[in-house]
């Protein structure tokens, strides 16, 4: 499993840089799938095995945004005066749905992060925009304030409810508003370090205060042996699509996009 963790955590970094998710949509399922086999149906860490996965996902996602971020940032993909008004507003989502999230029943966590796959890959097809844009990077259209505001918190609700980090909802809005799919993907990982932050202090809180005991190689609701793996095996992810970027066309980018949800559901679907 520790070689799984490994290949799955260089596979994260890859889509990371490439297209702004990637620790949720590849971890969230492979951490699932491991604790309910290692600690099998009826053991107590098996009844709360999506909130475990998610937390943890959403704690490597600290990791590994930050070092997209950085490898983004230092070849010019970033433009932060698009990316500024949802850093506060996702924030206060990735409070909102860590909190939501140990509320409910871990299967129907499972079961609405297949529904929301369901509806993005759906949402690519269907509505235009995703797939063929005309952007060139100089026509970004900036929303206003308070529809930012409110879209930024249903982007952290939902990122930390799931595990999956905000690029499901910020790569298709970002290409709607004139983006590239270089631009998106760079977009979605700033974006979702501060849902990443907030949501990692909720679930260690919550774990603390509850005196909620995992065992060992748990901190909290963190599954710690699979956290590091996933971060250092992101990192060589992510430093090997930095040599993809320049070969990778906006229109054979955008197309990969929904084949990667695919593939995921489908991982999901079976676990």
């Amino acid at each position: 499993m520790d070689l799984l963790l490994c290949l799955f955590g260089f596979i994260s970094g890859i889509t990371t840089a490439l297209f702004g998710f990637g620790g949720g949509f590849i971890a969230v399922p492979l951490l699932y799938a491991l604790i309910t086999l290692v600690w099998g149906p009826r053991h107590d860490t098996s009844e709360v095995a999506m909130q475990i996965a998610v937390a943890t996902s959403t704690f490597v996602m600290i990791f590994s945004s930050s070092l997209s971020s950085r490898a983004h940032y230092l070849k010019g993909n970033l433009n932060w005066q698009i990316i500024q008004p949802f850093m506060i507003p996702i924030s206060i989502g990735g409070i909102l749905g860590a909190l939501i999230a140990l509320s409910v029943d871990s299967e129907w966590i499972r079961w609405i992060f297949i529904g929301y796959l369901i509806i993005t890959i759906l949402d690519c097809f269907i509505r235009p925009g995703f797939l063929q844009t005309q952007a060139e990077g100089n026509t970004l259209i900036r929303g206003k304030c308070v529809t930012d505001a409110v879209i930024g918190t249903v982007i952290g609700t939902v990122a930390a409810f799931l595990g999956v980090g905000g690029s499901v909802m910020t790569v298709p809005l970002m290409r709607r508003r004139g983006a590239s799919m270089l631009q998106a993907a760079a977009f979605a990982n700033p974006l979702t370090l501060p849902m990443a932050i907030t949501g990692s202090i909720i679930y260690f809180y919550f774990a603390m205060e509850k005196h909620f005991e995992l065992g060992t190689g748990f901190l909290g609701m963190i599954y710690i042996k699979g956290a590091l793996i996933l971060i250092a095996t992101s990192w060589i992810g992510i430093r090997f699509a930095s040599f993809l970027m320049p070969y990778l066309s906006d229109k054979r980018h955008a197309q990969s996009y929904p084949i990667l949800l695919m593939i995921v559901l489908g991982v999901m679907l079976f676990v």
